[in-house]
C-alpha cells in the first residue's frame, strides 16, 4: 500500500505567502493529529553550522511551532551535538550557533534544547535488535518527548549521497558516541604523542578497556567500539575514524532512526524542504550553488516515502549547470553525478526492509 506524501510548490499567488502555504500543508497532511494537549513536542531540525546559510529559515520553523501550540502541544526545538569539531560539538557552542542563525525564542517562539546535553553524554540506550546494532544511543530529550516532528532540509551528502529525513533523525539525534558508531567500523587508536594522560577516557569507558599510566592505552580485546573515548578526549588524541562503507553507514542511519521513532508510533510527522538544494551537508561551514531550483515543501507521516519523493522531484527537475553538476547537469540521477561511488538508494531500501516506511508513495498536490 502506497504512503501519502503531500506537496506544495514554491509558487505563490498575489497575497499568498509561503508561510501560509506551509500551514495549509501541515494541516492537509494530518501532522497535527499526532499531537495531544500538553504533549512535549520535539521539533527536530538542523540549526545550521556557523557560516552555512542553506538550512531551513527560522521563519518557517516559527509557523510549525505556532501550529503545535494551537493543538495544545508544548514544542521545543532540538538537535544533538556533532561528532566533528565545528560550532555545534557541545551544548554551549551549539546553542550560540543556533541563536546566531535565527533560532532565538523571540523569533521561533519555542525554547531550544540540545538533545544529548552539554557534552553529548545525555542519552538513552534504546534496544533495536537489528543487523548492525542491538541498541542505539539517542539524545534523551528526543526519547522523552511525547511527539516528534522532523523539519528537514534535503541536500547532497558526501557519505550517503543525499541527506533527508532518515539522516536528520538517525544521525542527527544519535548522541556523539552514537554518531561515532555510525561513522566507523574501526576500533579507536590513541595517538600517544598527543595524549596528556588526563584519564577522562578511562573514566567514561563503559567496558573498562582503557588503562592510563604515562599514556592511555586501549585493550583491543575489551574495546566494544562505543566511541565514548573519542568524544571525551579533550585534546583529540583518540582519533575519530570516519572510514566505513557507504552502504553500511546508510544502514546504520536507518537503524538509528528506528531507535529515534521507537515508542512514538502514531506520534511523529515529517516536513521536508526541497529548497536551496546544496551539494554538501549543512554541517559544512559554507554552502555552494544549489544543484536545482527551489522545488517545494513536502509533508508525510512516512519517513521513507518523503525521502523517496523528495529525491524523485529533484531528479525530475532541471539541473543547474552553474552548480557542482556542471556539464552533467542534464543527467537524471543528480546525486550519483555528485557522488558516483555512492548508491544512495540503500538507506531507503533498507529503511523499508526494517519497517520504517514504504518507497511506494502517492504524491498529493496542495495549493
Amino acid at each position: 500500500m502506497s504512503s501519502k506524501v503531500y506537496f506544495t510548490s514554491m509558487k505563490t499567488k498575489r497575497g499568498e505567502s509561503l508561510l501560509k502555504k506551509l500551514e495549509t500543508l501541515i494541516v492537509r497532511a494530518g501532522l497535527l493529529d499526532v499531537i495531544a494537549p500538553k504533549d512535549l513536542v520535539a521539533i527536530k531540525l538542523h540549526f545550521g553550522e556557523r557560516g552555512n546559510l542553506a538550512y531551513v529559515p527560522a521563519q518557517y520553523v516559527r509557523r510549525v511551532v505556532e501550529q503545535v501550540k494551537k493543538k495544545g502541544g508544548r514544542p521545543f526545538l532540538t538537535d544533538a551535538n556533532t561528532l566533528y569539531a565545528g560550532s555545534r560539538s557541545n551544548g554551549v557552542d551549539h546553542l550560540e550557533t543556533a541563536i546566531e542563525n535565527g533560532f532565538d525564542y523571540s523569533v521561533v517562539g519555542a525554547p531550544l534544547m540540545i538533545a544529548d546535553g552539554l557534552n553529548g553524554k545525555d542519552y538513552v540506550t534504546v534496544p533495536v535488535n537489528l543487523k548492525h546494532f542491538k541498541e542505539v544511543k539517542i539524545g534523551s530529550a528526543a526519547v522523552h518527548a511525547d511527539a516528534l516532528l522532523a523539519v528537514t532540509h534535503l541536500k547532497g551528502h558526501e557519505a550517503t549521497g543525499f541527506g533527508g529525513t532518515l539522516k536528520n533523525l538517525g544521525m542527527g539525534l544519535g548522541s556523539r558516541a552514537g554518531k561515532q558508531q555510525q561513522h566507523s567500523d574501526l576500533l579507536p587508536q590513541i595517538n600517544e604523542e598527543a595524549c596528556i594522560a588526563c584519564g577522562k577516557c578511562a573514566k567514561w569507558c563503559p567496558a573498562e578497556a582503557i588503562v592510563v599510566e604515562s599514556k592511555a592505552k586501549i585493550s583491543q580485546s575489551k574495546c566494544i567500539g562505543c566511541g565514548e573515548c573519542t568524544v571525551t578526549c579533550p585534546v583529540r588524541a583518540i582519533a575519530i575514524n570516519w572510514k566505513t562503507e557507504a552502504d553500511t553507514i546508510q544502514e546504520k542511519i536507518a537503524e538509528y532512526t528506528v531507535g529515534v521513532l521507537k515508542g512514538k508510533e502514531g506520534k511523529t510527522g515529517f516536513i521536508t524542504f526541497v529548497t536551496n538544494v546544496s551539494p554538501l551537508c549543512d554541517c559544512c561551514g559554507w554552502n555552494d550553488v544549489p544543484i536545482v531550483g527551489d522545488i517545494g515543501i513536502l509533508a508525510s507521516k512516512d519517513p521513507v516515502a518523503i525521502d523517496q519523493a523528495a529525491v524523485d522531484l529533484i531528479n525530475q527537475a532541471h539541473g543547474n549547470p552553474l552548480s557542482e553538476l556542471g556539464a552533467r547537469h542534464g543527467e537524471h540521477d543528480k546525486f550519483r553525478v555528485l557522488f558516483p561511488e555512492i548508491d544512495w538508494t540503500i538507506q531507503l531500501s533498507y529503511g523499508e526492509e526494517i519497517g520504517l516506511g514504504s518507497r511506494d508513495y502517492e504524491l498529493i498536490q496542495v495549493g
